[in-house]
């Protein structure tokens, strides 16, 4: 008999239902349900609606059942930073705010009398990041003290739709430590700076690793899915999820999760924490087993994804890319500037940055692409050459998965920049990873090692040489 394991995988912009299983010691997944997430504006704020985001987890559960193939055990992956707080009648407090939202903006100049970022990186290993959790924290502290004051638990975003579903409430480490409030020594919260910083310590939860299983559905949700789950953390945070597909046992394996995001860098068995990890702005952010992902945050496919939609989607990823091939124009932009994370116009914020700079301003959406791909991979390249560095490592392949797989023009120019053969795929990196705790944590798959051989199995990988 079959038996199927769940990934839902929510991103910034959509969310999905995996099905998984084995066949002949290989990983077979099925899409059950996609459905659409994004930032709405409430009370002058830019919000995620949990609520619709939680029918939707419960329409695909009922979809799987519908269809006869009923998990053994389920896990969900979100993005990173962003929580709900929770009183003690476990209703949340205010509005749950999405990390491109305003409210955080200034807010490090609060944080930094308490804690100087210099020292503040040395104690958590996390980038700075305005939309981190901890001045997230502070923006609630100072614009909405009471709901902090009445708050009995926070909850990362994936920990909160898991509590939901089992009446369990934990923290899982690899979205913890995206919070800048968790010690790479010890793997647990930073106790000391959260007082520090006047943040409630009851509010936050055990921390859990991956692949602890949380419990089973209550009551409540059996009756209305028609069947009970056993509910597995996986790697909470998308990235840490994705990092786990990388289909490699290499003791050194160089990777791009490219997807909103891209998240370049390497896995370690030690943070860095040194003032020139600092400088560089990488990140030390919790793996699995408790390894660290040392990586640096790029902006990404925002950047496309945005341009996109602002061209009304008259052209699919695909058509963009390869309309941008064709183009020669030779500007590049930054694509970590700050004006990028939120802009109202994309188009105006590259072509605003190509005047300011003396470049060659782009016009046609074609131009438009192909500024943005190529800034993409000159950053890429940068990086690279940062982590070679910090590391003392040199690398001769490149793995990209996720989305940004399928961006063959992208991978293309990646490989050109970096000097490195580009392994692209698989492409749904982060269902690949949720599932691999769940089949690991079921002993189906023995360790790590035999999951990233299984995923190296199990799908196509594509080359594109420098």
């Amino acid at each position: 008999m079959t038996e199927y394991y769940l990934a839902v995988d929510i991103g910034a912009s959509s969310g999905r239902h995996i099905l998984g299983h084995m066949e002949q010691g290989r990983m077979v997944m099925e899409e059950m349900h996609r459905f659409y997430n994004g930032l709405t504006v409430k009370d002058g704020e830019a919000c995620w609606d949990l609520e619709q985001l939680f029918e939707e987890i419960k329409i695909g559960l009922k979809k799987c059942g519908k269809a006869g193939k009923i998990p053994v055990s389920m896990g969900i992956d979100t993005w990173a930073v962003d929580f709900v707080l929770l009183d003690g009648n476990d209703q949340v407090l205010g509005n749950t705010v999405g990390y491109r939202d305003k409210r955080t903006e200034g807010m490090d100049r609060l944080v930094r009398p308490v804690i100087p970022e210099k020292e503040l990186y040395g104690r958590t290993g996390i980038q700075k990041q305005i939309f981190n959790t901890i001045y997230q924290l502070m923006a609630v502290k100072e614009k909405h003290p009471d709901h902090l004051e009445k708050a009995e638990a926070m909850l990362m975003v994936p920990d909160y739709f898991q509590f939901l579903l089992t009446g369990k409430r934990a923290s899982e480490y690899t979205n913890a430590t995206t919070t800048q409030l968790v010690s790479p020594k010890t793997k647990d919260w930073d106790f000391e700076l959260i007082e520090m910083l006047g943040y409630p310590k009851h509010i936050f939860q055990p921390i859990k690793k991956p692949g602890t299983v949380l419990g089973t559905f209550t009551e409540e949700i059996r009756r209305e899915v028609g069947f009970d789950c056993q509910v597995i953390l996986p790697a909470t945070h998308d990235t840490g999820s994705a990092v786990l597909a990388v289909p490699s046992n290499e003791e050194n394996a160089l990777y791009i999760s490219s997807g909103t995001w891209s998240l370049m860098g390497v896995e370690r068995k030690e943070a860095d924490c040194t003032e020139e990890s600092r400088r560089l702005n990488f990140t030390n952010e919790g793996g699995y087993d408790h390894r660290f992902r040392y990586l640096k945050n790029i902006m990404g496919l925002w950047m496309i994804q945005s341009l996109k939609k602002e061209l009304q989607d008259a052209y699919s990823f695909a058509e963009l890319c390869e309309m941008a091939s064709q183009e020669s124009i030779p500007s590049l932009v930054d694509c970590n500037d700050s004006r990028f994370l939120a802009p109202e116009s994309m188009t105006e914020a590259v072509q605003g940055y190509c005047k300011e700079t003396g470049q060659q301003v782009p016009a046609a959406p074609a131009q438009l692409a192909g500024v943005i791909y190529r800034s993409l991979a000159d950053c890429y390249g940068k990086t690279v050459r940062e982590i070679e560095t910090m590391t003392g490592v040199r690398y001769k392949n490149l793995h990209v998965v996720g989305g940004g797989a399928n961006a063959a023009y992208l991978n293309q120019l990646t490989a050109a920049s970096t000097g490195k053969t580009v392994l692209a795929g698989p492409t749904e990196a982060t269902a690949i990873g949720n599932l691999m705790v769940q089949l690991m944590a079921k002993g189906v798959l023995a360790d790590l090692e035999a999951a990233r051989q299984c995923v190296y199995d199990s799908f196509e990988i594509k080359i594109y040489e420098p």
